[in-house]
């Protein structure tokens, strides 16, 4: 594991330092999870966005077209057996 060393606002370091006292957890630990939480939501926006510019791409929505009509198919077959 590695150390950063970082400088934050008084009122948020204030902030923390109640947060990890009433949740008897270390500073880092609740940093650490903020910071997971913080980078993973970049993702899942990245990830909606990525499915808006599709949206908007005839290519794309051909392609998602018949996607979906060989798993209505394959849905169809899997039926009748």
């Amino acid at each position: 594991m590695a150390t950063f060393t970082s400088s934050l606002p008084d009122k948020l370091l204030e902030d923390l330092a109640e947060t990890a006292k009433k949740l008897k957890l270390p500073k880092n630990k609740i940093i650490e999870k903020a910071l997971e939480y913080y980078l993973d939501q970049i993702k899942r926006a990245e990830y909606a966005k990525s499915f808006q510019r599709a949206a908007k791409d005839p290519e794309m929505l051909s392609l998602a077209e018949e996607g979906l009509e060989d798993y209505m198919r394959i849905l169809k077959e899997l039926e009748k057996q």
